[in-house]
């Protein structure tokens, strides 16, 4: 695994745990040689989880649209900036970047990151690994949500597989070391959509 894409809060939220987190994640993924694709923010988790890789001497990666380039405060530091020209093009250039998926604790586009990339996973358009590290609970209810999902016959029991769900960063990793997708193939080639 070369790259892994983290999604997470611009804002550090209450809990002083999730900054330790992030920044505990970008440490490990350097330690691990593993690259860091993120959002480009010097700010909240997303400049955490950066300054964590970056002090460990990692690789860091930032995508950022234009229009958010000053008001997330760009990362000045990072191993290279990627400016795009929209949201669109920022999560399809962190999706090429990256080997795998990660959401820490964040805000709806946090959530809508991750929800894309495995609605993704489940079309077949790629077979990389989707996580949520789990911190101090954040995800319990939205864990909670997509058990009721499968229940209520919206989505597949297999495809639950498909987002590997733990608290414990190093048993993430080593979860995405193994990770084999439960999708077989493509349901529909992705320049039909």
């Amino acid at each position: 695994m070369e790259r892994i894409c983290v999604y997470c809060g611009s804002r550090s939220g209450t809990d002083p745990a999730f900054r330790a987190a992030a920044a505990s994640f970008g440490r490990l993924l350097a330690e691990r040689g593993i690259g860091l694709v993120y959002g480009g923010g010097d700010v909240g988790l997303m400049g955490a989880v950066a300054d964590g890789a970056l002090d460990a001497g990692g690789d860091v990666v930032g995508v950022i649209p234009e229009a958010l380039e000053t008001r997330e405060v760009a990362h000045a530091g990072l191993t290279r900036l990627d400016v795009v020209d929209s949201m669109h093009a920022r999560k399809r250039r962190m999706a090429d970047l990256a080997d795998g998926f990660v959401a820490l604790p964040g805000g709806f586009g946090t959530l809508e990151e991750l929800v894309e990339m495995l609605t993704w996973a489940q079309l077949g358009f790629h077979t990389d690994p989707c996580g949520l590290l789990n911190v101090a609970g954040y995800y319990d209810g939205l864990v909670s949500f997509f058990e009721t999902q499968v229940d209520a016959g919206f989505v597949e029991p297999a495809h639950r597989d498909l987002l590997v769900v733990t608290d414990d960063p190093d048993e993430l990793l080593t979860r995405f070391a193994s990770y084999d997708s439960p999708v077989g193939e493509r349901v529909v080639d992705e320049s039909e959509i």
